[in-house]
């Protein structure tokens, strides 16, 4: 893990251990002290309320810390753990930082709190350069390492508990049965984008409804908008359940074999921007499910025996998603507009972490058989989601189909991350490659966000992404496994 810092101390995770253990042993000799000479008069501590992984930080503040030299986690298993994943990835990114988007992403109208962690686009650009540089050419982990902590900041989520501890889950692009048309068995529509949602041309946040006065008003909730039965004419295409609606509109994206078997690829366009809930949650804070029970596949079988219950927790959720077909070459692409990566690609809250960067975690994930592993992996910030909205909160994209739905209902682990900013004074080692500046066609206000996103947050389709030339980053020896991939 992560904290493995110099080899002069204690990696940070056994530094931790040790120090809590010392303190342990000192809690427990002064309770017994007190007992003996204070007879057990004192009141007892009120207990501490449980951290809340989905904290909200103040307004006007971003989810991050920045770490002093000492501080610095150890790279070296990350470095060796690198695969062709995390090269498409950053890569993509790369390409990203070549657009349009981008600069209007980390423009100072834009960037809000985040301009105190990045001062702009092209530092934001020259750091994910520069770490793919300083990856390619590094002849061994510690030279690697050496390299990062001389031009890099390092900054740590502040997490829920302030310092740095973190939910990780995961997400997928489910594989389903669908029909373009209405019949027997497919009756539960995904609805198209409606003409009438107001998006922020940029960001891709709903604003609202656009009323026939010309104002913007609030949408209804999930349940008064399907009963109300406004939608009707704007279906998109049919599946099985509402609880497959509802596991489309969880992952923002699907792959949909239609009865014929050819293949249709459906992603987000949109959403009304209500509270969302998560059914799990809602599952556990009902008593019908423990935290443990927590998960895809329990739920789907609750479903199966009882579906009228889990419908009453679904319908707690008031944020409806809206979708758009999609040409599956560049499917599923994330809030960046480009494809996400399973195991390479992260949502997180964009208000409060800057996008695009890469990021380094420090975690758990299962194996399918459940098990536990250590996972220190570097990965991309490419994506956001309606339930990632907290500096505590982070979720891995973990791939498309059933398989990926395993890993991604299992995983459900404490951990932490940590984002890699190029000092000022090290931009000019890196120049920008130049740029064709295409702006991406749908970024002219108004139009709504063509480019379907994996996790619910809009993103104007990057489709003139500029190929960046880049170095083959250098791979781990034959001899280094895999790192497992991961369950929820």
């Amino acid at each position: 893990m992560h904290g493995r810092i110099p080899t002069h101390a204690l990696s940070a995770r056994r530094l931790r251990r040790a120090h809590t253990g010392a303190m342990l042993v000192a809690v427990g000799a002064l309770a017994a002290a007190s007992t003996i000479f204070l007879g057990g008069c004192e009141t007892p501590e009120k207990p501490t309320p449980p951290l809340d992984p989905d904290f909200q930080l103040p307004p006007g503040e971003h989810g991050l810390r920045k770490l002093s030299r000492e501080e610095y986690p150890d790279l070296g298993a990350a470095y060796k753990a690198r695969d062709d994943k995390f090269a498409k990835a950053i890569d993509y990114s790369a390409q990203w930082f070549m657009t349009g988007t981008s600069r209007q992403n980390y423009s100072s109208e834009q960037m809000g709190p985040i301009s105190q962690v990045v001062a702009g686009h092209d530092q934001a650009a020259a750091s994910v350069y520069a770490f793919r540089e300083v990856a390619a050419k590094s002849s061994d982990a510690k030279a690697f390492q050496d390299a990062v902590y001389e031009q890099f900041d390092i900054w740590q989520t502040r997490g829920y508990d302030g310092k740095g501890k973190s939910l990780i889950t995961g997400y997928c692009s489910p594989e389903l049965k669908a029909s373009m048309i209405a019949t027997e068995t497919f009756k539960y529509p995904l609805y198209r984008r409606p003409a009438d949602l107001v998006t922020d041309s940029v960001t891709g946040e709903p604003l609202g409804r656009r009323a026939a006065d010309g104002s913007i008003v609030p949408w209804p909730s999930r349940k008064e908008l399907l009963a109300s039965n406004q939608l009707a004419g704007s279906e998109l295409i049919w599946l099985s359940s509402a609880f497959e609606v509802y596991v489309c509109e969880v992952n923002g994206s699907a792959k949909l074999i239609m009865p014929d078997n050819t293949v249709k690829y459906v992603g987000y366009a949109g959403k009304t921007g209500r509270p969302y809930i998560g059914l799990g949650t809602s599952l556990v804070d009902g008593g019908v499910i423990t935290k443990r029970e927590r998960n895809l596949p329990t739920i789907r079988r609750l479903y199966e025996r009882d579906s009228a219950l889990v419908q009453q927790y679904i319908d707690k959720n008031e944020n409806m998603v809206f979708f758009g077909m999609y040409d599956g070459k560049s499917w599923p692409a994330g809030s960046l507009g480009v494809p996400v990566t399973d195991h390479a690609s992260v949502a997180t809250d964009k208000k409060i972490f800057p996008r695009g960067l890469v990021m380094l975690f420090d975690t758990k994930v299962a194996d399918y058989a459940g098990r536990q592993n250590e996972f220190d992996q570097f990965m991309m910030d490419q994506d956001t989601g309606g339930a990632i909205r907290a500096a505590g909160r982070a979720d891995i994209y973990m791939g498309v189909g059933a398989a990926a739905e395993i890993l991604a209902g299992n995983q459900y682990a404490d951990g932490t991350f940590y984002y890699f900013v190029l000092k000022p004074e090290f931009m000019a080692k890196y120049p920008l490659p130049t740029s064709t500046k295409t702006t991406p066609a749908n970024i002219v206000r108004g139009t709504p966000a063509a480019a379907p996103n994996a996790k619910g947050a809009s993103a104007p389709a990057a489709a003139n992404l500029t190929q960046v030339p880049a170095p083959p980053l250098a791979q781990p020896p034959a001899s280094t496994p895999a790192p497992a991939p991961a369950p929820k």
